[in-house]
């Protein structure tokens, strides 16, 4: 076999024969999905989608933010 193929082998044998690190693993998608899901939601709003109308409106804010110098 090669190198690659006993890594993979390696790693799928440890997450087959794991009993307590599958609920940290759980925990942890858990922790994932609500930091980047509900988190979102309330700290990260869509200001172009409520302030602007149109695509082309959007566009041209991002391209003034990105080219003004002064901020």
């Amino acid at each position: 076999m090669t190198l690659w193929r006993r890594i993979i082998d390696l790693y799928v044998d440890g997450f087959r024969s794991m009993t307590v690190g599958r609920s940290l693993w759980a925990i942890i998608i858990i922790k994932l999905i609500i930091m980047f899901g509900v988190l979102k939601l309330f700290f990260f709003p869509d200001i172009l989608g409520t302030n602007y109308d149109s695509d082309e409106e959007r566009a041209g804010a991002v391209r003034t933010a990105l080219s003004d110098s002064d901020r």
